[in-house]
């Protein structure tokens, strides 16, 4: 099972749909159930729920593994009946993608041990978690050197003393005066290793998850948030914005 976090907005079911039209092919049986359709997929079985008639994503979930799909995209992991079955689908071998709303990656480890899941088979079958956040990217047109603070370019360059030019957005007729232009994702991505499941079969709480994940490697969101405006992508402003619960 693969897992994508994040708050309303922050474009996981634009990132789920990306991995299935990724892996989409003939040969590959893809069926989702969602609430609701928000693209059509070529050769995808999709589903919309609908409560009214009983079709909620927990009974949908239970017909669609029937069917013996290869790849099952379920639209949100709401309550403990979806999450069992998702977990019993990617066990007996189905790949599952969803989505959660949690705040970061480790967070829904988490979410999903408060839910009920059985720590053992939520180890043995997540495969990895990505969180991500949406931040405006600056405008090519009217982009210039900002200055900053000596304590918040320390934390830019993570302390190490390079040189880096920060860029805003002045604000301009192309991109009506906002200084930005379009919008581009952050990431962090935990990937399940056997410490991290160690973690979860003593039901280790997120903080735990998220520092033995960095210490292996994983970039926070904030992290890649900074490689961003190093990058001169977007701005500090955006990326505090968007991961304010990091401070």
């Amino acid at each position: 099972m693969v897992l994508v976090t994040g708050p309303t907005g922050s474009g996981k079911t634009t990132t789920l749909y990306g991995a299935l039209d990724k892996i989409n092919s003939p040969d590959k049986k893809i069926i989702t159930i969602e609430d609701p359709v928000e693209y059509q997929l070529l050769g995808v079985n999709q589903i919309h729920v609908k409560p009214q008639i009983g079709l909620t994503f927990a009974n949908g979930l239970r017909s669609i593994v029937r069917q013996d799909p290869d790849v099952i995209m379920v639209g949100e992991i709401r309550d403990f009946e979806t999450a069992e079955i998702a977990i019993q689908a990617a066990l007996t071998g189905h790949l599952v993608f969803s989505t959660l709303h949690t705040n970061d990656a480790a967070g829904a480890v988490s979410r999903l041990l408060e839910m009920g899941v059985e720590d053992y088979l939520l180890a043995s079958s997540l495969l990895g978690v990505l969180a991500q956040r949406l931040v405006r990217t600056v405008c090519q047109k009217c982009r210039e050197p900002a200055e900053m603070a000596a304590e918040v370019m320390r934390e830019i360059t993570g302390g190490n003393g390079d040189a880096v030019q920060v860029v805003t957005g002045r604000g301009c007729a192309e991109c009506g005066q906002t200084g930005f232009r379009g919008r581009q994702g952050i990431f962090e991505l935990l990937l399940m290793n056997d410490r991290v499941r160690q973690l979860i079969l003593k039901r280790a709480s997120a903080d735990a998850i998220k520092d033995a994940a960095v210490e292996l490697g994983m970039t926070t969101l904030r992290d890649d948030g900074w490689r961003k405006v190093r990058a001169g992508i977007t701005t500090v402003s955006e990326v505090v914005r968007v991961t304010q619960e990091e401070a």
